[in-house]
């Protein structure tokens, strides 16, 4: 017996060291491996920071210069005084401001109170409400420019924020409503019951306990809205006209169109329009990964 059992337990050593030898050898890589790890490493954070970079660059650049391929060579900011001082510029920012914070918080509260009805109650027609959320993301957005054009100049809305808020609701709000739900999936149910056991409703369940531990979700929706509302081109385009009812994202396409193309003053125009939307993801960030993969298991 005592010959049996030092055999198992050198049996069990043995095995171990093998798999210990395997888990190290998958775990370290060859000098080979590891260049071409590096090498792949550095050409994609070339290739993702060479268009913002020379976007930046060009900038700086007088108008004669746009098209060369050196670097600043005569500094200028002719084109950022050309942008603030000379166009619409402001004017395209203040709609573009007011059409964002509508979206956003219109966006967001929608989609939470979407999501958290779909995630806790069971109600009918509940599910032909989860497919028409679905379904609605199917179709491509020049589709329902025609259609959507329409209900617009019907009701009144055309060269309106309220108009441009409303569509890009459609765009924000299904997207965003199953997103929640999947997050609201995962906060246990026993929170909702302590709260109605303290006397509180629905809606103050929601709005006292369930809504502060969604912070994650909640930011990822904001993100999703604030950058569908802030760089969105082709509905702000086909329903606002005249210079100054243009978005930011609209009023880009008055430099460089079928009359003229002025790249130093487009590209300075769009570093100022990307500086907002680097601050707005600089603080949501730290939110996105945890909000963005919620969903993806269940408690």
């Amino acid at each position: 017996m005592p010959a049996r059992a030092n055999a198992n337990a050198n049996a069990n050593v043995g095995a171990e060291a093998r798999t210990g030898k395997k888990r190290r050898s998958f775990r370290e890589r060859g000098p080979l491996a590891s260049t071409g790890l590096h090498i792949g490493l550095l050409v994609a954070t070339v290739v993702a920071l060479f268009p913002p970079l020379w976007l930046l660059v060009t900038s700086f650049k007088p108008k004669s210069d746009a098209f060369t391929t050196s670097l600043v060579s005569h500094f200028t900011l002719d084109n950022y005084d050309h942008v603030v001082n000379d166009t619409y510029f402001l004017t395209w920012f203040g709609n573009s401001l007011l059409v964002v914070l509508g979206t956003t918080l219109i966006g967001v509260f929608i989609a939470a109170t979407t999501g958290y009805a779909i995630s806790r109650f069971r109600f009918p027609g509940m599910r032909p409400l989860m497919w028409v959320l679905l379904i609605t993301q199917m179709f491509p957005m020049a589709v329902l420019i025609v259609p959507l054009y329409n209900t617009m100049a019907t009701l009144g809305l055309l060269n309106q924020p309220v108009g441009l808020i409303i569509t890009y609701l459609t765009i924000a709000v299904p997207f965003c409503a199953w997103m929640m739900k999947g997050f609201f999936d995962t906060i246990p149910v026993a929170i909702d019951e302590s709260g109605r056991v303290d006397g509180l409703n629905p809606f103050g369940t929601f709005w006292r306990l369930i809504l502060p531990l969604a912070k994650p979700g909640i930011a990822v929706t904001g993100f999703y809205t604030f950058v569908t509302a802030w760089a969105e081109v082709a509905y702000a385009t086909a329903f606002m006209t005249g210079e100054e009812n243009l978005t930011l994202a609209g009023g880009l396409q008055t430099f460089v169109n079928r009359y003229g193309s002025d790249w130093g003053s487009m590209t300075a125009a769009a570093v100022i329009i990307a500086v907002p939307a680097a601050l707005v993801f600089g603080f949501a960030q730290r939110h996105l990964v945890s909000g963005l993969t919620a969903g993806a298991t269940k408690s």
